[in-house]
């Protein structure tokens, strides 16, 4: 049964094989994404795997990932960016006011929270910089490099990956099993659209997740969305008549 959630893994080890061939070779690429999607679950949907075990995957493969590159003939000159989305097209899975981003090289700063108002344009620069190439527009030519995450002194101790505390293979409740109010998430989460991500209901989404995660602890609702609640320290507005175009 572990059916949707396996597709991560196995991104993740034909990555590896390719890094393998490459550390015969010698040739690595100046630039690789890597595209793991299951942080983004399925929600409450009968019998798909449990939103904890997707994000569990995923968690899994990247940590496969990190650990393979830092212990090969790459690490040195090698920076992995993880991010978790972007919250460009709402806040789904990821809180619409900030994305979790992670950032792995022997030139980053080890055990560190960084929380400078860094954004995803801030990441690209960050990239762009490292290529040696400009910017592609005004906005990653705009945004501030990431440099407060990184330091002068490499550190080449590779990461060890940890192995996952939850099972890859638990799957959500048949229709059947439910209760009533079980049931209702269900429902919600079969009429949602996961043929690709951000085409979801976002705050319906959202409650899903929480009722997943909580159960029938009170939602949120004050902190979901566009509340702008700490603006004003990082001498932000918010823009409540933006329109979003990311369709």
């Amino acid at each position: 049964k572990t059916g949707i959630g396996e597709r991560v893994l196995q991104a993740a080890d034909v990555f590896l094989r390719e890094l393998k061939s490459a550390e015969q070779s010698g040739r690595w690429p100046n630039l690789i994404t890597l595209y793991l999607p299951q942080d983004h679950t399925l929600a409450s949907r009968p019998e798909a795997p449990l939103p904890e075990s997707m994000i569990a995957d995923n968690d899994l493969s990247s940590g496969r990932v990190v650990d393979a590159i830092s212990h090969s003939r790459f690490w040195a000159t090698t920076c992995i960016f993880i991010m978790e989305d972007d919250p460009q097209a709402g806040f789904d899975h990821v809180d619409g006011h900030r994305s979790l981003c992670l950032v792995a090289s022997p030139y980053t700063k080890r055990g560190a929270v960084v929380s400078h108002f860094y954004n995803q344009t801030a990441a690209l620069h960050t990239m762009e910089l490292m290529l040696g190439i400009p910017p592609m527009n005004q906005f990653d030519a705009s945004s501030a490099p990431m440099t407060d995450v990184f330091t002068a002194a490499p550190d080449l101790t590779p990461y060890k990956v940890l192995p996952n505390e939850i099972p890859l293979d638990a799957m959500n409740q048949s229709q059947a099993s439910l209760s009533p109010a079980d049931q209702k998430f269900a429902d919600a989460s079969l009429r949602q659209n996961f043929d690709e991500p951000d085409r979801v209901d976002d705050d319906v989404m959202n409650r899903i997740l929480w009722h997943a995660a909580r159960g029938s602890a009170p939602y949120p609702a004050k902190f979901a969305g566009a509340h702008g609640k700490g603006l004003k320290a990082l001498h932000l507005k918010l823009d409540r008549g933006a329109v979003d175009d990311d369709d």
